[in-house]
C-alpha cells in the first residue's frame, strides 16, 4: 500500500540529491503528494499530478515524477511546473514563486488524450489523428558520454541521473542487429 508519507520520503530524498527543497506551503505540498499517490495507485507509476496522464507508461515516461522538465524549470523559474520542487531561494521566501510555462510539447500532451496534433506557426491545432497513430513512439538508446549511463526513451534526459551531466553530453547509440551474434 502506497502512503502519502512514502511518496513524501521519495520526493524529499530526490530533492536532497539534486539540491532542491519541496514546496514550503504544507497544505499545497500535501495536495501534490496526494495527487502523486493517487496517480501511482491508478497507473502503477507516479505521474505528475499537474498534467494529464494517459495510463500508458511509454507515453507518460516524460511526466513521471520527477518529470523530465523539472530541472530546467527549477533552474529557470525557481520551481517545477507543479511547484513540488523549488530552489532554496524560493523555499526561503527570498524569491517569489512565479508561473512556470508548460514545456511538454503539444504532441506529447495530445498523446495523453489518445490523439496527435499538428501545430501551425500560430500554435493552432490543425488536425487530430487516431489513438492508433498516437501510439507510434520512436524510442532510441541514449548514452551519457561522461559516465556511460544508457537509457531507452524518445529523447535523452535533461540531466544524467548518475553523473549529473547535461543533456548535450548524451548521444544516440545505434546498434546494427546483424552485427550481434
Amino acid at each position: 500500500m502506497i502512503t502519502v508519507e512514502t511518496v513524501q520520503q521519495r520526493a524529499e530524498a530526490d530533492a536532497k540529491t539534486y539540491g532542491y527543497d519541496l514546496n514550503p506551503n504544507p497544505d499545497f505540498l500535501r495536495d501534490l503528494l496526494e495527487g502523486l499517490k493517487k496517480n501511482e495507485e491508478r497507473y502503477g507509476y507516479p505521474s505528475c499530478p499537474c498534467r494529464l496522464a494517459s495510463g500508458n507508461f511509454e507515453v507518460d515516461r516524460d511526466i513521471m515524477c520527477p518529470c523530465d522538465y523539472r530541472d530546467p524549470d527549477v533552474a529557470e523559474f525557481g520551481a517545477c511546473y507543479c511547484a513540488l520542487y523549488v530552489r532554496k531561494d524560493v523555499f526561503e521566501g527570498k524569491t517569489p514563486l512565479q508561473p512556470v510555462p508548460e514545456r511538454r510539447s503539444l504532441e506529447k500532451q495530445a498523446r495523453a488524450y489518445g490523439t496527435t496534433t499538428e501545430v501551425s506557426a500560430e500554435n493552432k491545432v490543425e488536425s487530430v489523428a487516431t489513438a492508433a497513430e498516437a501510439s507510434e513512439i520512436k524510442m532510441k538508446l541514449w548514452y551519457c558520454k561522461q559516465c556511460g549511463y544508457v537509457v531507452f526513451r524518445e529523447e535523452p534526459p535533461y540531466i544524467c541521473p548518475i553523473c549529473k551531466a547535461k543533456r548535450e553530453l548524451f548521444a544516440e547509440l545505434r546498434i546494427r542487429i546483424d552485427a550481434i551474434g
